[in-house]
């Protein structure tokens, strides 16, 4: 799949795109990738739910969702995809720093845009790492459950990571993602806020993590190298479908950033926004 060969182009892009966007830039004026943000985009028949891309830490609509975008759009769906939780100093391609509770409104807003551009009633979202959480925070106490109808979850971590400090996690994301190497610690709000048995993570699962009404598709990968254990993904509730991606393609390795890129897990993510018209994963 050439997955190492992606995330090398993916990181120069990163790096020379930030170095060149002036600081002063805004969240919503990053470019989208193909197909994604056209606010004319009118739902199909088919396809009748706006789907909402959720980056992770590190990342951005033009970054995080450069293939999965894409793809989306070409199979019809009304894509949609912000940047969010930038503090000052971060370059505006690099997102998720923000505190989660500071970056939860800013989802909110979006999807109250999308919603009356497309006159849709709800939306699907897509979230990888952070991504999979902020949003969690936006369903439970920003009244964001009567606007979502499903919720597909990439490298997600309801229970947070065992790693230690601010610093490994941020050496560990810059290992993939040189240009998050350029952020201090102080300026990561959000990094806290996803070690286990945080005050925020505490907060978000203290009636269960799973949302009552919403339909959860989770997807994991054991090589996942920030979120550890991989099983903090999980979700143990009813209205919740698990998905290791080792158990469907043993011979996928992909870590944490890969996943983002990864042609099986795409075909996953559209098999849950679409169980009707599922597909068998090719490996």
């Amino acid at each position: 799949m050439r997955i190492r060969g992606v995330l090398a182009a993916l990181t120069a892009l990163l790096a020379v795109t930030a170095a060149a966007t002036p600081a002063t830039a805004q969240p919503d004026a990053a470019a989208a990738p193909s197909g994604v943000n056209d606010w004319s985009c009118q739902p199909s028949a088919e396809h009748p739910t706006p789907v909402v891309l959720v980056h992770g830490l590190g990342g951005a609509a033009t970054t995080n969702w450069a293939y999965l975008g894409p793809v989306l759009a070409g199979q019809g769906y009304c894509a949609f995809a912000l940047t969010y939780g930038l503090p000052p100093g971060v370059p505006p391609l690099t997102g998720g720093f923000a505190p989660m509770e500071e970056s939860a409104p800013e989802l909110a807003g979006f999807v109250d845009r999308v919603l009356a551009a497309t006159g849709a009633e709800k939306v699907d979202l897509v979230g990888h790492s952070e991504g999979t959480v902020m949003p969690q925070y936006y369903l439970k106490f920003l009244g964001g459950a009567e606007n979502v109808q499903r919720y597909v979850a990439i490298t997600p971590l309801y229970d947070g990571t065992t790693l230690q400090n601010t610093s490994e996690l941020l050496d560990r994301l810059a290992e993939e993602l040189p240009v998050v190497g350029q952020v201090p610690d102080e300026l990561c709000g959000s990094c806290r806020q996803l070690f286990k048995d945080s005050e925020f993570m505490a907060k978000l699962n203290a009636d269960g993590a799973a949302v009552p009404g919403i339909e959860y598709t989770t997807i994991m990968t054991k090589y996942d190298q920030l979120v550890t254990p991989y099983t903090s993904g999980h979700l143990d509730a009813p209205n919740a479908t698990n998905i290791v991606l080792q158990d469907v393609c043993p011979q996928d390795f992909s870590e944490h950033v890969a996943v983002a890129f990864n042609p099986h897990v795409g075909r996953m993510v559209l098999n849950a926004l679409d169980p009707a018209g599922a597909q068998p994963v090719r490996c």
